[in-house]
């Protein structure tokens, strides 16, 4: 019952959320890697929230252009882009930044194949937040969250700047496809089916919490194993279907904009706005793990309370004891990519 109410309230995006914006605090967001497949979908998603005030657009190449792009977009946000030298001038004064910087998976890569290029992209931009945004809130997208978080968190630690409650990792895409594959088992609408996604960010990693949705828990079987294992590697079919062009940039900019409005309405107050995310969290510390993706209700300062799992299947629970070995892992590699 806690995990439908809580995903229940994060459920519409900007377009059909119940919050009102009049009295609204509107933010100004960055987006690092805007000229990307994920960044250019996100900056339209973006500029289509009532929220954001100001979109700053930046990437190595590109970003003026969507910038121009999508400023012509008729919603009151103000659209900037800034090329590559133009790292300071993208980030002065943000108070959200999303980063989907890096390179795409190919046919047969894993999220961890993209380790070596993507860890130090975030790595100079966490510093440059750092330097020139230290209390912006960061949601980091770029793969493999799992290990790009904890990068995040100790280039910003390094620098004496790091907020717990404002380093955020996107994992809204696995619960997104978790609603859409369920609702397409159980012949309902998604809406119907919100499912609590736990754990990281990658294959076994990823923890559908089936057993606490009605419709999930009906599911059982040969049709449940197909679901837990479409779920933990939906995104091998797009990259597969793509054949070389890409991964899953539309759905994961949908995700990523979802979350980003969450975000924005509990920094406005919004009650009761609860969503999984990557974060710092106590629940596995003591197996070494420090960061955990579970439902976090989100506030004026970003993470307002790490929520408990609630009761388990022993499915799920055989699930959970594969993932935390293979996280800790994935926390250790970043971190030790930053020492």
């Amino acid at each position: 019952m806690l995990a439908r109410t809580a995903l229940r309230s994060v459920a519409s995006t900007s377009r059909a959320s119940a919050f009102s914006t009049s009295a609204a605090r509107l933010t100004r967001v960055a987006v690092l890697g805007a000229g990307g497949g994920i960044g250019q979908p996100l900056s339209l998603l973006l500029k289509s929230d009532a929220l954001v005030s100001s979109l700053s657009l930046y990437d190595i190449r590109g970003a003026p252009g969507v910038a121009a792009d999508v400023s012509h977009i008729d919603t009151a946000s103000e659209v900037n882009g800034y090329a590559a030298d133009k790292i300071d001038e993208a980030l002065e004064g943000a108070q959200v930044v999303v980063i989907p910087a890096g390179v795409p998976r190919k046919p047969g890569m894993t999220r961890d194949d993209l380790f070596n290029t993507n860890a130090s992209i975030v790595r100079d931009l966490a510093a440059s937040i750092g330097r020139v945004a230290p209390t912006a809130h960061i949601l980091v997208i770029s793969n493999p969250v799992n290990s790009t978080v904890p990068i995040v968190a100790r280039t910003l630690e390094k620098a004496g700047v790091f907020d717990p409650k404002r380093v955020f990792g996107v994992t809204t895409l696995d619960v997104v496809r978790a609603a859409r594959f369920t609702a397409g088992i159980a012949g309902v609408k998604p809406e119907q089916t919100p499912v609590t996604v736990v754990g990281g960010h990658s294959g076994a990693t990823i923890v559908p919490l089936l057993s606490q949705n009605e419709h999930g828990k009906a599911i059982s079987g040969d049709v449940y194993e197909k679901l837990v294992h479409r779920i933990q590697f939906g995104g091998d079919e797009v990259v597969k279907a793509k054949d070389g062009a890409g991964s899953a940039t539309l759905s994961m900019a949908y995700a990523g904009a979802k979350f980003t409005n969450a975000l924005l309405r509990g920094l406005n107050g919004e009650q009761g706005v609860i969503t999984p995310t990557f974060v710092r969290s106590p629940l596995f510390e003591d197996k070494g793990v420090d960061f955990f993706s579970s439902l976090v209700e989100l506030g004026p300062e970003g993470v307002q309370k790490i929520l408990p799992l609630g009761q388990l299947s022993a499915e799920e629970q055989k699930l959970l004891d594969a993932c935390l070995p293979e996280l800790k892992k994935n926390i250790e590699k970043g971190l030790a990519f930053v020492a």
